[in-house]
């Protein structure tokens, strides 16, 4: 994916984004992503935030950050915080999730919903993720990942590649390509509706005192 077909796509589809995709990708995925962070207080990022579907989700408590690529899509964000009263929204901003402007160890949580196969350099992102992510704090993916068996589906999605540019994001992305350049361990891992085309991936940063048996 090239930064440029990216920024024409979402210019395409701010505009129908919430009556279109929206329905679909909210659907759960996001309010589920938002739900997991929600068990404390905190100081929360979401990644691609996009119109901002996700906002009403997190607790008032918190302190949420969200970062885009796409003004256009940002602007439809920032009139859903205006317009709901989304007080506990403290920053949104264009963003190049490879390169963050934030210090190390900042956010309690991350969120990173139906992101990592529309990016350009999906392990950068990751590491960026990684980076500014607290020792002990909650990293929560959202995304479409290539079925790892051969079928239909499979196959659909091999169709569907050589057509990324057009659509914006990657039907081919292999789950491994997010856990296998990682040193987050992975908690929990759910299939969701519809027809199970999207995984929850619910990743933690080890605490210091943390000790990974997979290492030991």
């Amino acid at each position: 994916m090239q930064l440029e077909h990216i920024l024409r796509s979402y210019a395409r589809y701010a505009p129908v984004y919430d009556h279109t995709f929206g329905w679909l990708l909210n659907f759960r995925g996001r309010s589920l992503a938002a739900h997991l962070t929600n068990r404390r207080p905190g100081r929360i990022l979401e990644v691609g935030v996009g119109t901002g579907i996700s906002l009403p989700f997190y607790r008032k408590e918190h302190q949420v950050h969200g970062i885009d690529i796409s003004p256009h899509m940002l602007e439809r964000a920032r009139r859903r915080v205006h317009s709901k009263n989304l007080d506990h929204v403290v920053r949104l901003e264009i963003m190049d999730a490879r390169e963050m402007a934030f210090p190390d160890d900042y956010f309690d949580a991350v969120v990173a919903a139906y992101v990592m196969s529309v990016v350009p350099e999906p392990q950068r992102v990751l590491r960026e993720i990684e980076r500014v992510c607290k020792a002990g704090g909650d990293v929560i993916i959202v995304n479409h990942f290539a079925a790892d068996k051969k079928g239909t589906r499979r196959h659909f999605e091999a169709l569907l590649s050589p057509l990324s540019h057009k659509l914006g994001w990657r039907p081919d992305m292999p789950i491994d390509e997010i856990l296998a350049h990682t040193s987050l361990h992975e908690v929990r891992r759910q299939t969701l509706p519809p027809m199970g085309l999207f995984t929850l991936l619910h990743l933690k940063k080890a605490s210091p005192d943390f000790a990974d048996p997979a290492r030991t």
